[in-house]
């Protein structure tokens, strides 16, 4: 969601130009009844999501949605909104002339006489004061830290009065967990009804604001395409319903309404794209529905998985690995660091470049189901080793490549750009885009360029004898990762534009498809805006090329959102959905319902159809099985239990509940992103034992099994609309249960997980549309269907997934 900004600005009325209303009248003069007049040169290349709204005021940057903001003529906004735009045409802001304005309205903006829409959401923030009665204990300070403030006790310091201690928030409707400090001692809050596991053995205390039932939303649903028609369905009143080809809101002509649904007549204009989007939402007095997506090939619904190409992003199926530790392609480049202080799991192991054009050329990827591969950082680090701030101060190399010395040259123990121009050609020529790990935040102290510029980089040193070092919360935009890692200051225009040259460089060199960037929140939002607009004007205008951003930050969900836009990122990785992943399917005793819940928030902050990044895991992070198996305990310290013991599967439980994550991630709107060896079950504790060498040969018979059912399952991702456009509704959840259903017209997928440690009987009820539709079990089980009510048997910690009998 949108960030409210409330910075103070200079602004000038907007106004209707006569000419610019004479000339949309000759232009739709020329153009048939059922078309829409489209500029040679648009002003918005990329989809827009729903603008949010706050209740007192909110300021858009301009360029997040248009190329060339100084065209902008003219705007219109539902009368409850007055906007305005500053006189540089930076910024709009938007007031509602009060309180009642309605949750969904279309600002519509005219530029060299061709118009656009940008959807507007109503905020459902809420103001709230929270209260702590500490019952005539004495207190001099008293926090709260917890998902409304980014655990951040500096943002949480409440204010004695009455005897009884407050502060104000204001939160989206949701579910809240916190902790409280007592003059410095961390305590749960003795007056919280409710509390929940914080995944490390401990609870955390819960708020819970607003009105969490969404069982009188509207719901949307697609029905039918015939053609240049599509027939979107309607459960629950709407009170109005917006429908979008485009980045432009369809009128009257082109739709037929009724208590049902809509009934849509695509634009004409879409038979000149082959691939163009309609999208739809409604709301009612409950709250805004879920977001309808169809792809559109050549003016028609897509309805051939096989028109899908490596351009269409919801179609991503990424594979992350590290490129030092997947596949030595090229002994000739081997260099570990000969230094005795270094151990061997944390020195150069010769994975390369020419290891991973190697497993490309064998079809290792295409065999997996993978169209996408993230490749760790491959800027020059430094020959020699350092030891890190944190105890025990252990010696490290810079084998990952997060240490960059160079920005913009290829590191020797990696191989040459001759080498990366090749792997990047021979995965486009197999149908796979290539996502280049790019380091913006830091830069490694024996980077050349500071001995000319120390003044660069941000402030080591604080007030009263601090270091500003991993301080990630209190000094975000400015904190060190260590005590040889500068930050670079990204306020400087003359750092953005150098470390953003250098980031396009590998764009625009290579051929390369878009960046996995490093640290996202830690970095400001002027840099990523001046980096998306170089790779706008620079590639995707002229070059008519998508390039994907996706970005990794750790923090709430609104402020990972905050980074969302057309002139920002195209998407982050789901840390927090992840967590709650992680913890249904490894951990017996947290239910299901859980789960469901954040995944309805993650829909809620970033829509059903959102790029997030759905990760089985990272190099920061234990691997998913050690946990699974038992060999790892969540109360455990991670990162030292890889040093201290050999981690393996324990149980062979650890491999199911692995697959059930995988069918999860395969079958849920977002990217699905397989860390490299959790195809196969790999082990391994926190870092550096969860980047283990890449294991290719001598798997044992479950991991050979667990491999073929992860490619089975990307397979199936790939061979069905569904799962890649399809809307989404959960069936039925309950502590053991989850069963969910993905539809795209008449294509459907049911899914069904038992987390149960014994088999379970499952009953479903599908929607009534389906009450005849024929289905198939993509992975074995029998199961029984009368009339839409199915009912089958899963084993202990296993999935189904059926799906329409193939014609």
């Amino acid at each position: 969601m949108p960030k409210s900004n409330h910075k103070s600005t200079t602004m000038k009325p907007l106004f209707f130009s006569l000419a610019v209303v004479s000339l949309l009248t000759v232009l739709q003069g020329c153009v048939s009844n059922d078309d829409i007049p489209l500029a040679k040169d648009p002003q918005m290349i990329k989809l827009t999501s729903p603008v949010l709204i706050n209740s007192d005021s909110t300021i858009l940057e301009m360029s997040d949605y248009f190329l060339r903001p100084n065209q902008i003529d003219s705007l219109e906004t539902d009368p409850t909104l007055i906007a305005t735009i500053s006189s540089d045409s930076a910024r709009m802001i938007i007031k509602p002339t009060g309180k009642d304005f309605p949750k969904l309205s279309q600002m519509k903006i005219w530029s060299k006489g061709f118009s656009y829409s940008l959807l507007l959401e109503k905020s459902t923030k809420l103001y709230y004061r929270f209260t702590f009665n500490p019952r005539n204990k004495k207190y001099k300070h008293v926090q709260i830290k917890g998902q409304m403030n980014e655990w951040n006790p500096s943002a949480g310091y409440l204010f004695e009065k009455d005897g009884k201690w407050h502060i104000d928030f204001h939160l989206f409707p949701g579910r809240y967990q916190y902790k409280l400090i007592l003059d410095g001692k961390e305590k749960s809050d003795p007056d919280s009804r409710d509390s929940v596991g914080n995944g490390s053995g401990g609870y955390n205390s819960l708020l819970t604001l607003g009105n969490l039932n969404s069982t009188t939303l509207p719901n949307l649903f697609t029905l039918k395409a015939d053609g240049r028609k599509l027939m979107i369905g309607l459960k629950n009143k709407a009170d109005s319903i917006f429908v979008f080809w485009q980045n432009h809101l369809l009128d009257q002509k082109f739709l037929s309404k009724d208590s049902s649904g809509v009934t849509i007549n695509i634009p004409r204009k879409a038979k000149e794209f082959e691939r163009s989007f309609i999208r739809v939402w409604a709301y009612n007095n409950a709250g805004i529905s879920n977001e309808i997506l169809v792809p559109l090939q050549d003016g028609k619904a897509l309805t051939d998985p096989k028109k899908i190409t490596r351009a269409d992003r919801e179609a991503m199926i990424m594979y992350f690995l590290m490129v030092d530790r997947f596949k030595n392609g090229n002994p000739s480049n081997d260099q570990p660091i000969k230094d005795p202080q270094i151990d061997p799991k944390v020195n150069y192991m010769g994975g390369d470049l020419a290891g991973i054009n190697k497993a490309i050329e064998d079809g290792y990827f295409t065999n997996l189901g993978i169209n996408t591969l993230w490749i760790s950082p491959i800027t020059q680090n430094p020959l020699v080793g350092f030891n890190e701030y944190p105890a025990p101060h252990r010696k490290f190399s810079g084998y990952h490549g997060y240490w960059p010395i160079a920005l913009t040259a290829v590191d020797t123990r990696f191989g040459a750009k001759e080498d990366l121009h090749t792997l990047v050609n021979d995965a486009h020529n197999k149908g796979m885009n290539v996502i280049l790990d790019f380091v913006s935040h830091h830069v490694h102290q024996d980077y050349p360029v500071l001995k000319v510029h120390p003044d660069w980089i941000t402030q080591l040193d604080l007030p009263g004898n601090r270091k500003n070092l991993r301080l990630w919360d209190e000094q975000r935009l400015t904190t060190w990762f260590d005590v040889f890692l500068p930050t670079f200051d990204l306020t400087k225009p003359e750092v953005a534009n150098m470390v953003s040259d250098s980031a396009a460089f590998w764009i625009k060199e290579y051929n390369l498809d878009g960046f996995r960037h490093d640290a996202a929140k830690h970095v400001p939002e002027s840099y990523w805006r001046l980096l998306t607009k170089k790779l706008n004007t620079g590639v995707m205008v002229p070059e008519e090329r998508s390039v994907f951003q996706i970005g990794e930050t750790f923090g709430s969900r609104e402020l990972v959102g905050s980074y969302i836009n057309p002139g920002m990122l195209d998407a982050q990785f789901e840390f927090n959905l992840y967590w709650d992943v992680r913890a249904a399917f490894a951990n017996d005793n947290t239910s299901f319902r859980d789960l469901n819940y954040s995944l309805q928030q993650t829909f809620s902050y970033y829509g059903e159809h959102n790029l997030m990044g759905n990760v089985t895991g990272n190099q920061d992070m234990s691997r998913f099985i050690s946990y699974a198996s038992g060999v790892l305990s969540f109360n455990e310290n991670d990162g030292e239990a890889g040093w201290k013991r050999d981690i393996q599967v324990k149980d062979s439980v650890g491999y199911r509940k692995l697959a059930c994550l995988q069918a999860f991630n395969m079958t849920i709107p977002g990217i699905p992103i397989i860390y490299y060896g959790d195809e196969f079950g790999m082990a391994g504790a926190g870092d550096p034992d969860n980047r283990r060498m890449m294991k290719f040969d001598s798997l044992s018979p479950r991991e050979q099994a667990q491999k073929a059912t992860t490619a089975k399952l990307a397979k199936l991702r790939c061979a069905n609309l569904a799962l890649i456009y399809g809307d989404f509704k959960t069936l039925k959840v309950n502590e053991k249960s989850f069963v969910y259903i993905r539809s795209y017209f008449d294509q459907v997928v049911v899914v069904i997980f038992n987390k149960d440690k014994s088999s379970r009987k499952i009953d479903i009820e599908l929607p009534d549309r389906y009450a005849n539709l024929q289905l198939m079990a993509n992975f074995g089980r029998k199961f029984d269907s009368v009339k839409g009510k199915i009912t089958l048997t899963l084993e202990g910690n296993s999935f189904e997934i059926l799906s329409n009998k193939p014609e």
